[in-house]
């Protein structure tokens, strides 16, 4: 078989450019009949300490087979997990983030028995069919799916790293550099731990340049590097109304009704094009000639984006897609009154609750955008009352009370490397050269990964390599990882390594 030959074939001999695809193939088809589906079967929900001392367990001999030395690292909350592997010689270290933890799942929203039982799955008529393992070492084909949870959020590129460790071992040959691996054991829950970590772990953690492998290649599947994350705040509000849902017909028009003022307190934070007008939100953006040349290389399809989504016109908040990350968000994540549908009932609610999350950008600081929103409540007549109910003095003095939620310590900071840096040039080079493709390189991530804290913290730069499949549900039922994106991402780890820093 043509796995097998490239296996034998290149055995002891030093990797060339050309060997790339063959071996990135050959040892995916090896991991995928045992360990990749070893990894996935193991529980590791992020909610579950038991999850993850299980993933800690298998964790520790796959990398020390792998000539790492590694370690725990606990924390108040979580214990995460470290690696190293020296190489005699190497003048730099890079450290690779990733996550070993997963999100929650129901069982019940899923297309096969267990999330935690990886299958096989291909497109045929018009729906993802389960087929055998057995076929991958025979017929390997790059649109053909693993579906288990976390396998591409973020187990997979795990994966990427041990089997392009293995390509190198195999053939005696050393990384261009010594590595540092951290594994965030809770990074779905908000990374609780990792600020106690690089606080007390600066020596174990010190390196000259980062590695993030962590979410999904833009939507051109060109290979992909991103040099910054939004960070995000977020906050609850809570407007009161009579102390009880009352009888609309007897009280309608006369108790305010908490629903109708929250509604009217969060129009009143943004125009019709979806800008928030509180004034000195945006300020500190200066979006230059340069940084518009590179948002607006990246190969966005914005009639594809539009289509997925379900929209006819975006926000006016940017003049593209990639411009509007740009500037931090004010999003309105859930709001919650009373009942409604088959449960409505004929009352005026006694409160109405909204929660919001701010996107950070590396220009804003996330304290002083939720002060902002604060006054802005203040300013609209709102008695402001923090993480309680109001007493019932409070009740009978105040016309207008507002509940305000927020936890300072849940903040995670923006990041930003610069997209001409040296370790951007160098990724840039080296993915461009391993898949003979343009890269897509974007500033900013719209979503938020809880690096800021490294960054800033060690004082070292970073970039993020994603390397799965845009289309990978994760945080959803039915996650996935495609074949192909799990044999390039072996291809792009495997490049790096081979790589002298």
């Amino acid at each position: 078989m043509l796995v097998l030959f490239a296996l034998n074939e290149v055995k002891g001999q030093k990797i060339r450019h050309g060997d790339l695809d063959d071996l990135s193939k050959a040892y995916a088809v090896k991991s995928l009949s045992g360990e990749f589906r070893e990894f996935l079967s193991i529980p590791n929900s992020a909610l579950e300490e038991s999850d993850i001392r299980k993933n800690l367990d298998w964790l520790k001999p796959a990398f020390e087979k792998r000539g790492f030395e590694t370690r725990e690292m606990p924390t108040k909350s979580r214990t995460a997990f470290w690696a190293q592997r020296k190489v005699k010689g190497a003048k730099k270290t890079v450290l690779f983030y990733m996550h070993l933890d997963g999100q929650p799942v129901d069982k019940s929203q899923w297309d096969q028995l267990d999330p935690f039982k990886p299958v096989l799955k291909r497109f045929i008529d018009g729906r993802w069919r389960e087929f055998d393992w057995a076929a991958a070492a025979d017929d390997f084909d790059d649109d053909w799916r693993i579906f288990a949870r976390s396998a591409s959020d973020d187990k997979g590129p795990i994966m990427m790293l041990l089997q392009a460790m293995d390509i190198m071992n195999d053939r005696n040959q050393e990384p261009g550099f010594n590595i540092k691996v951290i594994l965030d054991p809770e990074e779905e829950q908000g990374a609780i731990g990792m600020p106690e970590i690089v606080a007390r772990e600066k020596e174990a953690l010190a390196a000259d340049e980062m590695i993030i492998m962590d979410g999904p290649m833009h939507g051109s599947n060109q290979p992909t590097l991103v040099f910054g994350c939004r960070g995000i705040a977020s906050m609850q509000l809570t407007v009161f109304g009579p102390r009880l849902p009352q009888h609309s017909g007897h009280f309608g028009n006369y108790a305010p009704n908490p629903a109708l003022r929250l509604s009217q307190l969060l129009a009143s934070m943004k125009d019709e094009e979806g800008k928030v007008i509180i004034p000195g939100f945006y300020d500190g953006i200066n979006l230059t000639p340069e940084i518009q040349a590179i948002l607006e290389a990246v190969p966005d399809d914005v009639e594809a984006i539009h289509k997925r989504i379900g929209i006819a016109k975006p926000d006016g908040v940017g003049r593209n897609y990639q411009e509007s990350l740009q500037y931090p968000s004010l999003n309105i994540r859930g709001l919650q009154s009373a009942w409604v549908g088959s449960e409505a009932r004929t009352i005026v609610p006694a409160k109405a609750i909204a929660n919001i999350d701010i996107r950070l950008v590396p220009e804003t600081e996330g304290a002083r955008l939720v002060s902002l929103v604060r006054a802005h409540i203040d300013k609209a007549g709102y008695y402001i009352i923090d993480n309680r109910e109001p007493t019932e003095e409070e009740r009978m003095t105040h016309a207008k009370i507002l509940r305000f939620d927020h936890n300072p310590n849940a903040m995670w900071k923006a990041f930003s490397t610069p997209v001409d840096s040296p370790t951007g040039n160098w990724l840039y080079k080296i993915l461009k050269d391993a898949h003979q493709k343009e890269v897509a390189r974007i500033r900013l991530l719209g979503g938020s990964v809880p690096i800021a804290v490294f960054v800033n913290g060690l004082k070292i730069p970073a970039v993020l390599v994603t390397v799965v499949n845009p289309d990978n549900n994760q945080h959803s039922p039915n996650e996935n990882l495609r074949l192909g994106h799990y044999k390039d991402g072996i291809k792009t780890v495997l490049a790096i390594l081979n790589t002298k820093r």
